[in-house]
């Protein structure tokens, strides 16, 4: 008896391990398992955390040994009584494959030559004019002259042949931080009334204490100056940070004006309440009128000129000549700059979603997407710092038209979107390392130009027959 006993208690536990082998869980992949263990920490998408200050090193060892063993008085568990030793080693593997992407920014030197290869276009970089410190605006009079706004409060007018005039008459800004005098554009009937339009940070005190927001002013040009000044937008409150303000200007085919705003610096405050303009796109009239078909006219305590919010700091705006919309690129932290095409009453989600990670290799968010938040176009990891941009029209550069250019501060270079649709089917590098490139723009005689800072050159991009 006791020894069927056994026999029977010793088939059970065969049974029993039997079962727990079969019904043993597979290996998830790395991306799992990063998803599962990290995102909580590091930010949903690896290719975001991977754009950091590495504190233990980035060689496979070193990954291999943070996971495993972990740095728990800095907040790093262990993880080697969860993960197996090759789970550890396909997630350093993804971390390094996703390092990648940081290092394909990291061009080797600077240009040697003025003339840059691409994929569908060769181009000659040609001076137009120098000199300036950071020129941020452009504009193209009827004349063939150009207005170009410098960040450092000077506004210029460039001659055909490269000369620079002074414009006077133009506003105060506080050039401080990321402020300074930025966007300039022309009234579409400029030819008939002279209006220009810029932007910048004003001030203001209050007690002992300077405060600044964005702004636009609106004037006439008579030759070299600007007259009948009228400050047509505030975004309010003013704020006492010195960054994010946005400020891209483009009208539409409607005449009505769209300015971006940032976020200056409180994400938690601004871009999600509809009674402070900051973290928007704002759409008025030609005069600072609010559109009567504004999403929010009229909604309790929201602003009539916002048109869209949930942004953080967009610093590039054109129009669609294709389908007339208003395209914008922005600022996310670090990882996660986006491309959106604007809809009215739209919400863009900054910061309850995010596709990238604070400063500091924390979180904002683990959440990308949301319901009743709009998904953007394309967006980098790591941060490009996009600037202008543009869509490539006409016959000079049959290799790239319809195609959307976008500068990049931080990694000095033009990047070229190619569109199937709304959608970024491909990108190139163009012109790497020419400079923090601040703004791109179509001519109206069908030619590129580029706009790079400290120095600050304005070229021409002349294509080369092939």
């Amino acid at each position: 008896m006791l020894r069927y006993l056994i026999g029977t208690a010793f088939a059970a536990i065969f049974m029993l391990s039997s079962f727990l082998v079969a019904e043993k869980p597979a290996a998830k992949t790395a991306r799992e398992n990063y998803q599962t263990y990290c995102a909580s920490c590091h930010g949903e998408k690896v290719e975001a955390f991977v754009d950091r200050k590495w504190k233990h090193g980035n060689a496979k060892s070193d990954l291999v040994a943070s996971i495993t063993n972990g740095y728990p008085d800095l907040g790093m568990p262990t993880w080697k009584a969860v993960l197996s030793e090759k789970e550890t080693s396909d997630l350093a593997d993804l971390i390094l494959e996703s390092l990648k992407d940081v290092d394909k920014y990291k061009f080797a030197s600077k240009p040697t030559s003025n003339v840059f290869s691409s994929e569908g276009q060769t181009v000659k970089l040609d001076t137009v004019a120098s000199g300036m410190k950071s020129p941020w605006g452009m504009a193209f009079l009827p004349d063939g002259d150009m207005l170009v706004t410098d960040r450092n409060g000077e506004v210029y007018r460039v001659g055909k042949g490269g000369q620079k005039t002074m414009v006077s008459g133009g506003p105060t800004p506080v050039v401080e931080g990321q402020g300074g005098l930025l966007d300039v554009a022309l009234h579409p009937d400029f030819a008939q009334n002279g209006l220009v339009y810029m932007s910048y940070s004003a001030m203001k005190m209050e007690g002992d204490q300077k405060l600044s927001t964005t702004a636009v002013v609106r004037a006439k040009l008579a030759g070299n100056a600007l007259t009948e000044q009228k400050v047509i937008f505030e975004a309010l409150p003013y704020a006492k940070t010195r960054h994010h303000y946005g400020s891209r200007l483009q009208f539409d085919k409607q005449g009505f004006l769209y300015i971006s705003v940032g976020d200056r610096g409180s994400e938690q405050i601004n871009p999600q309440f509809l009674n402070r303009d900051a973290g928007k796109v704002h759409r008025i009239h030609d005069d600072g009128r609010i559109p009567a078909d504004n999403p929010f006219v009229g909604k309790g305590y929201a602003h009539g000129s916002v048109y869209s919010y949930g942004h953080r700091n967009p610093q590039g705006m054109t129009r669609n000549p294709q389908t007339g919309e208003i395209w914008t690129d922005e600022h996310g932290p670090r990882g996660g700059d986006e491309v959106n095409i604007i809809k009215k009453g739209a919400n863009y989600g900054w910061p309850v979603i995010c596709y990238g990670i604070n400063y500091d290799g924390k979180p904002i968010t683990n959440l990308t997407a949301k319901e009743g938040m709009e998904q953007p176009l394309t967006y980098w990891l790591p941060s490009i710092g996009p600037s202008g941009m543009a869509f490539v029209e006409g016959n000079k550069y049959p290799g790239w038209k319809g195609n959307l250019l976008v500068g990049s501060l931080r990694f000095q270079y033009l990047n070229r979107c190619v569109l199937e649709g709304n959608k970024v089917v491909k990108e190139e590098n163009l012109l790497k390392n020419i400079g923090r490139l601040r703004n791109v723009k179509m001519g109206p005689d069908g030619y590129i130009y580029v706009s790079v800072e400290e120095p600050g050159y304005l070229f021409r991009l002349m294509p080369v027959n092939q």
